[in-house]
């Protein structure tokens, strides 16, 4: 899905006032919100009775089921929010490609199993060329070998971190890195407690 706007902030993405969830899904149904409905939303409101704005890309029937977010400059700036990622993979989103993207909400993206990919600003220019131009248009992405392929099979080379690459392969977030080490995490704790049974002893 193309979203040809530069400099899309978080708030765009999922506008404040659904900020009021803790929780990692339910924000899909509210991503680019103010541009993808007709009338304001409000959290926890039924989404099905709102009227959808025709005009927004998100919104027209041949992106439907997109799991990749073609676009422009700077995507994600503005405030920190990890809702902004959530939104998008509650919504289906996998992989986002742009020219540049913010610091702090390229990072979150690796933390909520969002592959963001960085290509140069003239190939981004032909993607959305050859996906306005033919309906059905499909991009795949291939992370081992670190390519986006064309539908007639060009491929295109992408950087990744590799420690960022083995959390999106092995699905992990920052609390499933740490349980890779669980193990020694226990076994650490039973040492100290061995050496230090003091500490353990109850003050009540």
């Amino acid at each position: 899905m193309p979203l040809d706007r530069a400099n899309v902030d978080t708030d765009y993405i999922i506008p404040k006032q659904f900020l009021k969830s803790i929780r990692r899904s339910g924000f899909g149904a509210n991503l680019f919100d103010e541009h993808r409905y007709l009338d304001a939303g409000e959290p926890d409101g039924d989404n099905s009775k709102r009227q959808l704005n025709p005009d927004f890309v998100l919104n027209q029937p041949r992106y439907r089921g997109a799991s990749i977010l073609l676009a422009r400059d700077n995507f994600g700036c503005g405030s920190s929010r990890e809702h902004a990622p959530w939104a998008l993979d509650d919504y289906g989103f996998r992989a986002v490609i742009a020219p540049s993207f913010a610091d702090i909400f390229f990072n979150n993206c690796f933390k909520n199993g969002i592959l963001p990919i960085v290509l140069d600003r003239n190939i981004v220019d032909e993607l959305f060329r050859e996906t306005e131009a033919a309906p059905g248009y499909r991009l795949r992405i291939d992370l081992p070998r670190q390519t986006v392929v064309r539908p007639d099979g060009d491929e295109v080379k992408f950087e990744v971190d590799e420690f960022g690459k083995h959390c999106l392969l092995n699905g992990l977030d920052d609390i499933g890195i740490t349980l890779e080490d669980e193990a020694a995490i226990r076994a650490f704790e039973q040492r100290w407690q061995e050496r230090s049974p003091w500490y353990f002893l109850s003050r009540g």
